[in-house]
């Protein structure tokens, strides 16, 4: 028996209906792919602060973000190289992240065509916390060829060093934080308050292991 062009599979994966928790995901437009890094490189823009964390918790959460995102992104990009845009800008741990388990459950269900296209994540305004924790705990949560693509971005003008301006949308709040960090520098690394990033800078943990790791770091 022949199989079906991949096209027509991608086709049909496409027109199959979004469950409500999909079609949530796809309304806040959480994930978009939006035109070509300098490589020629489809670029996918993730923005932390749009996800509905306290409407997909838990599994059923998992299972949302995995099925859109076999439904609507993973078609599109067709196994081709990309590269990832995660803007970090005031994600919040209880509201808009979904956490460390989570991610790692959706990246290690990731088809073997789109592991290999991933080329690089850019990781816009990480924070002092994050980057303490990925670099201490990233290579045993994710695989080192993951943790390996990670590209930390403190601010919008070395992200422009990758990807053309017209290329891709950043939301204005995000570049109200850049500016803001532009006029407090100390922020970056914890030697200055702000009230956002005490609240949104950690990443979100899943067990009591996990707080006991974040509070070592903290």
């Amino acid at each position: 028996m022949m199989s079906a062009p991949l096209g027509t599979i991608h086709n049909s994966t496409m027109m199959t209906p979004l469950t409500d928790q999909e079609q949530l995901l796809e309304n806040l437009q959480v994930f978009k792919i939006q035109g070509r890094d300098k490589r020629g490189r489809r670029i996918l823009r993730i923005v932390g602060k749009f996800f509905p964390a306290r409407e997909l918790s838990g599994a059923v959460g998992e299972e949302a973000l995995k099925g859109y995102l076999e439904r609507r992104i993973f078609p599109e990009l067709g196994g081709r190289p990309f590269c990832v845009v995660y803007v970090h800008t005031y994600v919040q741990r209880s509201d808009n992240f979904p956490g460390v388990a989570a991610l790692r459950s959706v990246y290690e269900a990731l088809p073997a065509a789109v592991r290999e296209g991933l080329q690089a994540v850019y990781f816009v305004h990480p924070g002092l916390q994050s980057r303490l924790f990925f670099a201490t705990f990233g290579r045993f949560l994710f695989s080192a060829g993951l943790y390996g693509k990670l590209r930390y971005v403190s601010r919008l003008e070395f992200l422009w060093e990758h990807m053309r301006k017209g290329e891709i949308e950043i939301p204005e709040f995000v570049h109200d934080h850049d500016e803001e960090l532009e006029h407090r520098p100390l922020m970056d690394y914890g030697l200055e308050s702000d009230h956002h990033r005490r609240a949104f800078d950690a990443p979100a943990m899943d067990s009591a292991a996990s707080m006991y790791s974040l509070r070592c770091i903290s």
